[in-house]
């Protein structure tokens, strides 16, 4: 047996600070770290796009090309909330607490993050030389999309404004993700995104303090005030709402989620399924993932309680887009150009092969 001084020793040498251990898992689940928050990790479709020319849900809806998209977040494992469908390791699972949470290291310059963000994504596709054609290869080292969303809650980089802003004269066209508790920060971008996201699971405040675990008392009403704020924004605006079979796809959630429709007035709405997948699966069980045909219906209903239409899905990500607009007029992309009006083929033969 060691002296008590080895023993000391040890336990020092065993200890790992919180955030050493979370950017530690971080590497290790294959994400592309940038400075002390940053980070970028290629999307599965991605490779599917590159590998078997089958592109992801925002092609089909928007026009993205999946091999042209950077997956990226400004505040990688930073959040105001510990949601339970979330598929990543939660700031507190590594041992932060209290302001950590929610209070980024340092903040990194947006110019920074902008160059480097694409030179980790053409880091991530450079194996795909020879596994798929010139053409797509070189528009994959060629980026022209950043969907601001991997993990973590973006507006709570201090220069999220400027980041878009430098994106946008790079030749990139952004999409944002919120989880909408920061209207302050939305509403004084020097430069708002191409299209927002606000993503939702939840329609009253019972419901979101059980399930996405806030850290501050007042969330929920800064949430109402983003939604409301949408409709004054220039930039096309989306609410994603997340789908947990058993959770919030009663009958009751229907009427829920149409006030909050109401309420935003915004472009798009799509009904996704939660994903079994990452760190989700010990928090949540894999029959909490509803079918695409379960996520359907629920949108049918959806588009019958409110003045939107079901016009577009995609099956492999399960998910369903209702709009008022006519047609796909919105495209921010040359990717899946008759995407709308064409049934959903390739999607349906990629779940047969890969199911």
């Amino acid at each position: 047996m060691g002296s008590l001084t080895d023993m000391v020793f040890r336990d020092q040498v065993d200890w790992v600070d919180p955030l050493t251990k979370m950017f530690n898992t971080l590497k290790k689940q294959g994400y592309h770290l940038i400075g002390s928050h940053a980070a970028v990790k290629k999307c599965l479709w991605v490779h599917n796009a590159l590998v078997y020319n089958k592109f992801c849900y925002k092609c089909r809806f928007y026009g993205i090309e999946s091999h042209r998209c950077i997956q990226f977040s400004p505040a990688v494992s930073w959040c105001w909330n510990s949601c339970l469908h979330c598929w990543r390791a939660r700031p507190f699972d590594y041992g932060l607490e209290g302001p950590e949470l929610i209070r980024l290291p340092y903040v990194e310059d947006p110019e920074f993050l902008a160059e480097m963000a694409i030179l980790e994504h053409r880091r991530t596709v450079s194996g795909y030389a020879k596994r798929t054609s010139r053409e797509m290869y070189r528009e994959a080292i060629d980026p022209k999309h950043v969907a601001i969303s991997l993990t973590g809650e973006s507006t709570l980089y201090p220069r999220l404004g400027e980041l878009i802003e430098v994106f946008h004269r790079k030749g990139l066209t952004t999409f944002l993700v919120t989880r909408g508790v920061r209207p302050d920060v939305l509403s004084n971008l020097e430069e708002e995104p191409t299209q927002l996201y606000v993503s939702l699971e939840t329609w009253n405040e019972e419901m979101y303090r059980e399930f996405n675990r806030p850290a501050g008392a007042n969330l929920w009403r800064l949430t109402l005030q983003t939604l409301e704020l949408l409709q004054s924004l220039s930039t096309r605006t989306v609410i994603r709402f997340t789908m947990i079979k058993g959770y919030n796809m009663r009958s009751e959630d229907v009427g829920g989620f149409a006030k909050l429709i109401d309420i935003a007035n915004p472009t798009f709405v799509e009904i996704k399924a939660y994903m079994h997948v990452g760190a989700s699966i010990g928090r949540l069980s894999r029959s909490s993932m509803p079918s695409y045909e379960e996520v359907m219906e629920f949108a049918e209903k959806l588009a019958k309680a409110t003045s939107y239409k079901l016009v577009s899905s995609s099956r492999p990500s399960r998910v369903a887009l209702l709009t008022r607009l006519e047609g796909p007029v919105v495209r921010y992309g040359k990717g899946c150009p008759k995407a709308w009006e064409e049934k959903d083929v390739e999607g349906e033969k990629y779940v047969e092969e890969y199911k």
